[in-house]
């Protein structure tokens, strides 16, 4: 077992982490919608795009994003359940999500643009482990 300070540092550690990816990344991953979804989509059209290099940048952040995740996940509550369930989750959104993300990409957002918005930031934000953390501390309130 670790120790809690250590525990609380580590966590707080990889927090900032999850800060230094979001605002180190319109600098390091390719992404052409941010500018499009920030004011753009209200009179232009979709940039153009190579979907290839967008598709894999969200894979290599949203990776990033999963990892530090699983992290926080593992040094809150320690339990090799909670982490497999975790990663699993990630990994089976990622699928859904970046598939239906790709189909509305390619059809040019034709049915409007909040849903494609919506599934992007989940696709490059941590917004899981918003989900997971107090899923799980239920969880372990409930299991007393």
């Amino acid at each position: 077992m670790m120790h809690k300070t250590t525990r609380i540092i580590l966590i707080i550690l990889l927090f900032l982490m999850l800060i230094f990816v979001r605002s180190i990344s319109s600098d390091v991953f390719y992404d052409p919608l941010i500018r499009y979804f920030h004011n753009d989509y209200l009179y232009k059209m979709m940039p153009e795009m190579n979907e290839w290099k967008l598709v894999v940048n969200i894979l290599y952040r949203y990776t990033i994003n999963t990892l530090i995740s699983l992290g926080i996940i593992w040094l809150i509550f320690q339990k090799k359940d909670h982490l497999k369930f975790a990663g699993f989750f990630h990994m089976t959104a990622f699928m859904i999500l970046i598939v239906v993300f790709v189909f509305l990409l390619r059809d040019k957002f034709q049915e409007g643009y909040l849903l494609p918005f919506y599934i992007r930031r989940f696709l490059i934000h941590p917004l899981f482990l918003l989900i997971l953390l107090p899923a799980f501390y239920y969880q372990k309130l409930r299991s007393k």
